[in-house]
C-alpha cells in the first residue's frame, strides 16, 4: 500500500523556522517527480515547490523561492524521505501542507499520491 505521510508542522512566530517532512512507503519514488503543497481554508491549494528526481533542480513558487528548500533522500534510514525547510516564515505562510508523488512532472499539479497534510500555524 502506497503511502505519503507529513509531519513536522506546528506553531512558529514570524521569522522562525520549521522543516517538514514527508515518508513515503509502498514502493520506490527514486523516478517520481515529489513536491510540497499548501492550501488555506477555503481556497485552493498551491503549489510551493517540486523536484523531478533526486538530482534535478527544484522549482520554487514566487513566494517559496529564497525561503524554502526542498531536499529529498533516499540513503539508509530516511531512505523515500522528502523534506522542506522553511525559513523566515511570515504569517501569510499559514496552511495545511501536503507532499506528493507523480510519475512524471507533467502530472505534478494532479499527483498520483497525496499525503494527509500537515498544519503550519505563524503567529505575527
Amino acid at each position: 500500500q502506497v503511502q505519503l505521510v507529513e509531519s513536522g508542522g506546528g506553531l512558529v512566530q514570524a521569522g522562525g523556522s520549521l522543516r517538514l517532512s514527508c515518508v513515503a512507503s509502498g514502493w520506490t519514488f527514486d523516478s517520481y517527480a515529489m513536491g510540497w503543497f499548501r492550501q488555506v481554508q477555503g481556497k485552493e491549494r498551491e503549489l510551493v515547490t517540486y523536484m523531478q528526481r533526486l538530482d534535478s533542480t527544484p522549482y520554487y513558487a514566487d513566494f517559496a523561492r529564497g525561503r524554502f528548500t526542498i531536499s529529498r533522500d533516499n540513503r539508509g534510514s530516511k531512505k523515500n524521505t522528502l523534506y522542506l525547510q522553511m525559513n523566515s516564515l511570515k504569517p501569510e505562510d499559514t496552511a495545511v501542507y501536503y507532499c506528493n508523488a507523480a510519475s512524471s512532472r507533467a502530472r505534478i499539479l494532479e499527483g498520483d499520491y497525496w499525503g494527509q497534510g500537515t498544519q503550519v500555524t505563524v503567529s505575527s
